[in-house]
């Protein structure tokens, strides 16, 4: 097995479990990791204010990969190491097609998140994410500043249709994914986790090959598919399972652990 020197998780369904925390065990891992000279990175489709407390409790000095990759910076430091937020005008035609359509659309703009009105989609991620919401009605469908990132929230019977619709639609403009069964994550083209994890890795002069990445859903697809040792959580999706080299105990079953302790164990080395 190839030496490890990166590891990069997922958060949500991946390094949390269904409470939303990280595990004792999970917890205990990262930091034997760290021990060992291993860099630990999160890289999440959630937004950085969302992202850094968790880095912070698990005391993590490293640069954040979140919203899917468009902005990375320094969980302690706050510098940002770069940024790639949507096109201004692709942000606007987005907006302006999911206020045809009547979309549930959330704005990601600066660290805030703009939604027209409060309902049962904006609750639900607020008690994901910890994040409160800010409603501003109309003034949503158009943005002066351009966004990290956009989702939009269906019904699970629609969403399939709704992800085609945007796939078709904003061909070339946008790449579409998901982070967890009705959310659907818009993104600059050419951005994703992979990339933000290749790039702070390169930073420190660690190769794509010596990198361990761990995920459930197809945002990780990028990063699973490509890293030395890609890694899914059992409760992920088969599709994402397709991509990974292990498949690990669930999220609730300190998965992200077992799988951190099989590499710093030293008879792995002659796996």
């Amino acid at each position: 097995m190839m030496d490890i020197k990166l590891i990069a998780s997922d958060m949500d369904d991946t390094l949390l479990n269904s409470n939303v925390t990280i595990s004792e065990r999970n917890a205990k891992a990262i930091k034997s990791a760290l021990a060992a000279g291993k860099i630990f990175l999160i890289a999440t489709g959630r937004m950085y204010v969302s992202a850094r407390p968790y880095a912070q409790r698990l005391g993590l000095d490293v640069p954040l990969v979140t919203y899917n990759g468009a902005l990375v910076k320094g969980s302690a430091s706050g510098e940002i190491f770069y940024e790639h937020k949507m096109k201004l005008a692709t942000a606007n035609e987005v907006l302006a097609y999911c206020k045809e359509k009547g979309y549930y659309v959330q704005l990601y703009v600066g660290d805030n998140i703009l939604i027209k009105e409060e309902n049962a989609f904006s609750k639900m991620y607020t008690k994901i994410s910890g994040i409160q919401t800010t409603a501003i009605g109309e003034d949503l469908y158009h943005t002066d500043e351009a966004p990290y990132k956009i989702l939009v929230m269906t019904s699970a019977e629609e969403f399939g249709s709704v992800w085609e619709q945007f796939s078709t639609q904003f061909k070339g403009k946008l790449d579409v994914t998901s982070s967890k069964d009705n959310f659907l994550e818009l993104m600059e083209p050419g951005i994703n986790k992979w990339e933000a994890v290749k790039s702070v890795a390169a930073s420190y002069g660690v190769k794509p090959e010596e990198i361990m990445c761990i995920g459930d859903s197809n945002n990780d697809i990028s990063m699973i598919k490509n890293a030395g040792i890609g890694v899914a959580v059992a409760n992920a999706k088969d599709s994402v399972k397709e991509h990974a080299k292990i498949v690990t105990a669930s999220n609730n079953d300190d998965g992200v652990a077992l799988v951190i302790e099989r590499i710093l164990t030293p008879q792995a080395k002659q796996e």
